[in-house]
């Protein structure tokens, strides 16, 4: 990891935008405003949580790494985008499905597509980061062929956003 630079906060920061945006339009359209409202926060906390976890555990695959104040911060920053991206995810979907509850109808083919949208996501973020040097993987790291990038954040996105969502439905039940 090399020092932060303002541009690795773009993507992020217009990702925060969407989803700011997203939520409100999506708010005005619910019936029930409050389950709407705790039903995010949940997805918010939960997606930080296990995405933190998620960073935490991998750091060691990452070139420089260390269990230090300055990478635990970096592995909380990454998670505040993370859960970000998880939240934007779900935006997207509930208009793409017109129903802001889908998780629970959940079935394979929404499955599959979240996998894709989250897999294709990953990749595509990690062949930037990679190119710009913002960090290099470690040699421990499974690298995925043609696209050369890290498994580890790859399944990383593939796996939590339908975990992260089933979570959140099963703690606040409708």
């Amino acid at each position: 990891m090399k020092t932060l630079q303002p541009i690795i906060f773009i993507i992020p920061a217009i990702a925060l935008i969407l989803a700011g945006v997203f939520y409100f339009i999506l708010l005005k359209k619910v019936t029930d405003k409050a389950f709407f409202k705790q039903f995010v926060f949940i997805t918010i906390l939960v997606a930080f949580v296990l995405n933190f976890a998620w960073e935490i555990i991998q750091g060691p695959l990452y070139k420089g790494f260390t269990y230090s104040i300055s990478h635990i911060a970096f592995c909380g920053l990454a998670s505040v985008a993370d859960a970000i991206m998880v939240l934007l995810i779900y935006f997207v979907l509930t208009i793409i499905y017109k129903d802001h509850l889908w998780i629970k109808h959940i079935n394979f083919k929404r499955i599959l597509i979240l996998i894709l949208i989250g897999g294709l996501g990953a990749i595509l973020a990690e062949m930037k980061h990679i190119s710009q040097g913002n960090w290099a993987y470690n040699p421990s790291m499974p690298i995925l062929p043609f696209v050369y990038a890290g498994l580890s954040p790859v399944l990383q996105f593939m796996l939590l956003p339908l975990l992260i969502y089933v979570i959140t439905s099963l703690l606040k039940k409708k």
